[in-house]
């Protein structure tokens, strides 16, 4: 593992941070957490954690010693010093003369000896990192000293590679009893540059912030090439073809949505190096025994689903037999924590030999935490094979830091969106109207996919919504572009709850002398690539066998025709026709079909130079035109994106129009 200290980037942060009023102690302690945080092989998604002790003025203008220590669940790649709550050292080290000291206080004290009431809970392992008399303390999960300190005889290996540069401690579950046990231990041996816990991570200490981390990359090292000597090989299963499994998303998809009621997200990990891990020899027998780090278990379970290539058609008996086995588990342990409640009980990873594994949560970036957490799980644990014979904590261990209160909090903080889970496709997602929609379902929590033919991602105005979609170049009118759209989205996602079918064009022209080539292109666009699309996702819903909502951005022609204007107009009237023909033929699978009619959108369709035509046509300024309406009001994208969005969740609405034009008597409907 490269050592990335660098002088002038620590200069740097001090430079920033002193705008804030933050210490060069603070900085320092900052910069060095993100170098350990940016280290995927170090720490992921909330964990490990850091602290520095220093001085601070209080509003009596005394001197006080304090701790500043990572917050409860904050990132150590890119946190602030907001992520750094600060503590009075003194009264927390008074902790030391009790024996014994229950969470709850625990959580209690540590809150009444902040510095700054509004602070984030510090970490739990915060009276850890005050016991220990160094300015800087490092603590983290890195995957080497994972595959180390979960050996039979990981203790026995570990004096041999350290001596007595490292302590080492017994497993114990974080909290003040570990504080207590790395306090004493380290009293026995000041000496030592850090203390490795077994099962858990690695702390080093130092009196500088780049002497800390300078131990943690340089112990790594030395771990690290321990494992590559290792002589342990993995044998791989061969023979096997693999063929028909691109379904296997939606099926998963259909089972957890059976099992639970929710819309999940499943992520097909397929890359050629996941598919040779999958056709590991006894991959069940290595995933069984536990996780590499307490930490992990509240994101992924104690374990993975692992399926053998053979038994992939028995994929709907095998999850529902994991989730047994689970309720079987919580019943068995939950007494030693009274106040738990059971969690879903739906494996987080599922490995099938031959074809990779799949990530699965409740969004997107639920399976993303999943996906990051397993590979550093599945890296520790091969690597722990290679040098000896993996041995995670006991069952009730496991179950305990599971449904440790304390742990469940990081999980319980955020609010479920009314749109979590769901799975939205917006065609002409790149257009005004298309990208108003996708933002839209955005902020209510969808995975929102964008399908336009040109998407322009270096724009920088748009460049905050397509890092946050998957946004991909399809032209509708090609069926192969359609297919292999789909087939992508399906593999990130699992399926597709939602369609927006709102690509389109603009073309004007006479309909007695509108040359044909003009209409048919019009048909094609405004016609046939929304049956075309309609139709590949329609079958995919009724695989997926979980409902679905398809929307149809129409138009006010389709009732209203404008002179000049029937070369769009006749397509248009053609998919209000088509949208109820798929509501007619789709309410027996709860597949529900609506449309949006829309009328004076300033967008891509109806631009300023088309603006100022269709006004002309009607003897109006611009203005009077787009605001022609009885509400006497311009219409804008998001109107018609909240519409799309309402409608979205009307359960028991199908074959429905909306008309969203500021009122319009003769385009009204019903």
């Amino acid at each position: 593992m490269k050592n990335l200290w660098d002088k002038s980037e620590g200069l740097k942060y001090i430079k920033h941070y002193k705008k804030y009023n933050v210490s060069n102690d603070l900085a320092l302690r900052i910069y060095t957490t993100h170098l350990l945080g940016g280290e995927k092989k170090l720490v992921l998604h909330g964990g490990g954690n850091t602290s520095v002790k220093t001085n601070y003025k209080n509003i009596f203008g005394e001197i006080n010693k304090v701790i500043y220590v990572k917050g409860s669940g904050w990132d150590m790649s890119n946190l602030t010093h907001e992520g750094m709550p600060g503590l009075n050292i003194n009264p927390l080290l008074k902790t030391l003369s009790l024996k014994k000291l229950n969470d709850e206080n625990m959580v209690n004290y540590l809150r009444s000896n902040l510095i700054d009431s509004k602070s984030p809970n510090p970490s739990v392992e915060t009276l850890l990192h005050t016991y220990l008399p160094h300015k800087y303390v490092d603590h983290t999960h890195s995957n080497a000293f994972l595959s180390l300190v979960n050996l039979k005889n990981s203790k026995e290996i570990c004096k041999k590679l350290f001596g007595n540069k490292l302590g080492i401690v017994p497993y114990v579950m974080p909290g003040f009893e570990l504080a207590k046990l790395c306090h004493n231990i380290y009293q026995s041996n000041t000496n030592v540059e850090g203390l490795i816990l077994l099962n858990h991570g690695i702390f080093t200490f130092g009196d500088t912030a780049k002497q800390s981390y300078d131990r943690m990359i340089k112990y790594v090292n030395v771990v690290e090439k321990y494992i590559n000597n290792g002589k342990h090989k993995i044998i791989s299963v061969k023979n096997i073809k693999v063929k028909g499994y691109e379904q296997l998303s939606l099926l998963i998809r259909k089972t957890y949505n059976q099992i639970d009621k929710n819309k999940w997200i499943v992520q097909l990990n397929n890359s050629k190096k996941n598919i040779e891990f999958s056709l590991f020899k006894d991959l069940e027998k290595l995933f069984s025994k536990g996780p590499v780090t307490p930490d992990h278990v509240i994101r992924i379970k104690s374990k993975p689903l692992v399926i053998k290539y053979k038994d992939i058609n028995n994929i709907h008996n095998l999850i529902i037999k994991y989730t047994k086995d689970y309720i079987k588990y919580f019943k068995k342990y939950k007494i030693n924590i009274k106040s738990s409640k059971i969690s879903d009980a739906l494996p987080r990873i599922i490995i099938i030999q031959g074809i990779g594994y799949f990530s699965i949560g409740r969004n997107h970036k639920e399976a993303k935490i999943s996906y990051d957490i397993f590979g550093s799980m599945k890296h520790s644990i091969i690597d722990s094979y290679k040098i000896g014979d993996f041995q995670s904590i006991n069952e009730k261990e496991i179950f305990k830091m599971e449904y440790w209160p304390l742990e469940r909090a990081k999980l319980s903080k955020k609010k479920t969106k009314i749109a979590e889970g769901q799975v939205v496709v917006v065609t002409g997602g790149a257009g005004t109207i298309g990208k108003a929609t996708a933002k839209k379902f955005l902020t209510e929590g969808a995975e929102v996919i964008i399908l336009d033919k040109k998407i322009d991602k270096n724009n920088s105005k748009d460049q905050n919504l397509f890092e946050k979609c998957l946004a991909l170049e399809c032209d509708l009118t090609k069926q192969s572009n359609i297919d292999n759209s789909l087939k992508k989205i399906v593999n990130q996602y699992g399926g597709i709850d939602v369609l927006i079918s709102n690509a389109g064009a603009a073309f004007q022209g006479l309909i007695a002398s509108v040359d044909e080539s003009i209409l048919r292109k019009s048909f094609e666009i405004n016609f046939y690539s929304h049956q075309k699309i309609a139709s590949s996702i329609v079958t995919l819903m009724k695989k997926q066998n979980t409902g679905g909502s398809i929307m149809f951005n129409i138009s006010k022609q389709a009732v209203n025709p404008g002179k000049n204007f029937g070369p769009y107009g006749l397509p248009k009237s053609s998919t209000l026709f088509l949208m109820k023909q798929y509501a007619l033929e789709c309410g027996q699978y709860n597949i529900r079909v609506n449309g949006i009619n829309a009328d004076r959108i300033q967008s891509g369709i109806l631009t300023n130079d088309l603006i100022k035509q269709r006004a002309k046509a009607r003897n109006l300024s611009k203005d009077k035109y787009l605001s022609n309406n009885l509400l006497q009001r311009e219409v804008l994208p998001e109107d018609v994106a909240n519409a799309f969005f309402v409608q979205s969740l009307l359960q028991k609405t199908t074959g429905n129009i909306i008309t969203v034009d500021g009122g319009n008597i003769e385009a009204s409907l019903r």
